[in-house]
């Protein structure tokens, strides 16, 4: 991301704990542009078939097609509104109906660029992945994963629940330092995912993904792992230092 004055659309899958959640790294990091965080109230694989399916997405425009779907009259007036940057917030949703590996990586390859058409961070298993640790920094957080059978079982979140730290996502990492430890293992956690050395920026989406679907296939588990602050460090890695 270029260091000029922006305005910032952020897309997310979730209503509550997807906004709290960018609602609380943009209020910690402060970071000096606008922003508008907008819920898409379903998952990835919705808009996979709204621009994917039988379409060719370069011909779709993603703010009008996402005004063509609001029913808050308020809230399609966003969609008109001139954006430099385009984030999208989404789970992994692996136990959707609409899943299949061919269609998520179409997504991560086409939305790289979030000055472009946008771009794409998936937590996995889901947004919970975020406070999924019981102390910060977590020794044992590398650990973490999530199986299919607990995802299909819809078991995932109440883990999460036992698990995190204070057993209420508001007290989580509730400083400025604290989420700087968490954001800064789950990029540690993503270079020993995909395999590679560690570096202070995160592996590209595609990457991650790719290696998760390997995983999926191959383990019938997914790294625990949250991707939605990558875009603090890729705008400015002194943010989190």
């Amino acid at each position: 991301m270029a260091e000029k004055k922006r305005k910032i659309l952020v897309l997310v899958e979730g209503a509550k704990t997807d906004v709290a959640l960018m609602e609380r790294l943009f209020s910690i990091y402060q970071i000096d542009f606008k922003y508008e965080i907008v819920s898409y109230c379903t998952n990835i694989y919705t808009l996979y078939k709204e621009m994917f399916e039988d379409n060719d997405p370069d011909d779709m425009d993603l703010l009008q097609l996402l005004k063509s779907r609001e029913p808050d009259l308020v809230k399609k007036t966003l969609f008109d509104e001139s954006y430099s940057d385009i984030l999208l917030i989404f789970d992994l949703d692996l136990h959707d109906f609409g899943f299949t590996p061919e269609k998520i990586r179409h997504m991560a390859k086409y939305f790289v660029e979030s000055s472009d058409v946008g771009k794409l961070y998936i937590n996995y298993p889901m947004v919970e992945a975020f406070y999924h640790m019981t102390s910060i920094p977590d020794l044992n957080f590398n650990t973490y994963n999530a199986t299919l059978n607990e995802l299909s079982a819809g078991t995932y979140k109440a883990r999460v629940n036992r698990e995190n730290r204070n057993h209420d996502y508001r007290k989580f990492a509730a400083t400025k330092e604290e989420c700087n430890i968490v954001i800064r293992q789950n990029i540690s956690k993503a270079w020993l995912v995909v395999g590679d050395p560690e570096d202070d920026m995160p592996p590209s989406q595609a990457e991650i993904l790719n290696t998760q679907l390997n995983s999926i296939q191959n383990e019938n588990r997914v790294a625990v792992l949250s991707t939605c602050a990558f875009f603090i460090p890729e705008y400015n890695l002194k943010l989190i230092r």
